[in-house]
């Protein structure tokens, strides 16, 4: 395969000061059926799908809890070439921005970025809530309010409400799995993230509230066919818009910067 080889960011760097609320939308210039790569490090998985002609043709998935840096860029190239691809075949990368791990974000945003400043192609972002909420089968959406929730690695969850056809409703929210139950709607509800084990507990016996299967990583393969149909779309859409490749934290992330250096 040839094209750019882009060097990972070193798993200590600091490199994006980020914001706690959601970067902005992107708006591009349509791409009518494009092909695209998809990647996803921010979590305890890395992956990567490659989408063309309609339909995703290669993947690669693999969990881990550290190591990102070391994999991701190989998993490009090696997902590239199960492809039959070239780097300069791609229309657009699409990266999730957020929220997860800090490290992890930061690592899957510096590849995106760099693959895109590389081949001169847009690099667009979607939220963490949206590629999990993306991966879910229709006939399981169907009628349902959609709750994704994602573990923290503390005693609370990411949340994030969609409805069945994968519109947000409302901003993300942080709470413990006890306080998100006491704030949900009696209505149909399937739940979903690898916050689900935690959230799991406490879920009311009572009500109609269905769980998604597996284990609630994100995957590139379950993202990338709705962020080509949103770059079809010029970044917006039902499920829209697209984001900048700016880091989504939803909080302050627990890192100290090396003496002298400041925040971007």
């Amino acid at each position: 395969m040839s094209g750019p080889e882009i060097a990972a960011p070193a798993e200590g760097a600091v490199e994006f000061g980020g914001p706690i609320g959601r970067p902005g939308a992107l708006h591009p210039a349509a791409i009518a059926n494009p092909t695209l790569l998809a990647l996803d490090s921010s979590g305890a998985a890395c992956s990567v799908a490659v989408w063309r002609d309609g339909a995703l043709i290669a993947h690669r998935a693999e969990t881990m809890t550290r190591g990102h840096g070391e994999r991701l860029l190989p998993m490009v190239a090696e997902t590239m070439r199960a492809a039959g691809l070239a780097m300069a075949a791609l229309d657009a990368v699409a990266v999730t921005v957020g929220p997860g791990s800090f490290t992890g974000l930061r690592i899957g945003l510096a590849a995106a970025r760099g693959l895109g400043l590389a081949l001169g192609r847009p690099v667009a972002g979607l939220t963490s809530f949206l590629a999990v909420a993306a991966s879910l089968p229709t006939a399981l959406r169907d009628a349902r309010e959609i709750l994704i929730a994602l573990d923290t690695r503390r005693e609370d969850l990411f949340l994030q409400r969609f409805d069945p056809q994968l519109r947000a409703i409302g901003s993300a929210w942080l709470a413990t799995p006890a306080e998100a139950v006491a704030d949900l709607p009696a209505i149909p509800w399937l739940v979903a993230g690898d916050g689900l084990p935690l959230l799991a507990p406490v879920l009311p016996r009572d009500r109609d509230i269905a769980r998604a299967p597996g284990p609630g990583h994100i995957e590139a393969a379950g993202f990338v066919a709705l962020a080509a149909r949103l770059l079809a779309e010029g970044g917006e859409g039902a499920a829209g818009p697209l984001l900048l490749p700016e880091p989504f934290y939803l909080r302050a992330p627990d890192v100290k910067l090396p003496a002298g250096l400041a925040a971007p």
